[in-house]
């Protein structure tokens, strides 16, 4: 039985991600339930920011983790991630894109039925 991936990132999160990958090397993303960072998504030099117990890695983006609060997953466990790319500044800052004028961002979608019955297993960090 074919997994239905939790996550996915489009055409200009994709570019974005490679440039910032050129610039910074392994990179991850962090997405949290709130405060000052919003629930934007952050992208990280990888291991340049520190999980906590029990946050949610949803899957990969060209290889690079990413990481949800919790939290949040339990919120939104049964929806589909798209990463995607706003132009200008988000509520953040603390994320890799900002000083390029661009912000990282997400698109939901729930799961049908069917897909949930075959979503890919998350992992924790514990």
């Amino acid at each position: 039985m074919e997994k239905i991936k939790r996550l996915d990132a489009t055409e200009k999160a994709l570019e974005l991600i490679e440039m910032l990958a050129e610039k910074f090397g392994d990179l991850m993303f962090y997405q949290a339930g709130g405060c000052c960072e919003g629930t934007q998504p952050q992208c990280f030099e990888k291991g340049g920011f520190y999980l906590r117990m029990g946050d949610v890695c949803i899957g990969t983006i060209k290889g690079f983790e990413f990481w949800v609060d919790k939290d949040l997953f339990e919120y939104w466990k049964y929806s589909h991630f798209t990463l995607d790319v706003s132009e200008g500044f988000g509520p953040g800052g603390f994320s890799l894109e900002t000083p390029y004028g661009k912000t990282f961002k997400v698109i939901y979608r729930l799961f049908t039925e069917e897909e949930t019955a075959k979503l890919e297993e998350v992992r924790l960090n514990d």
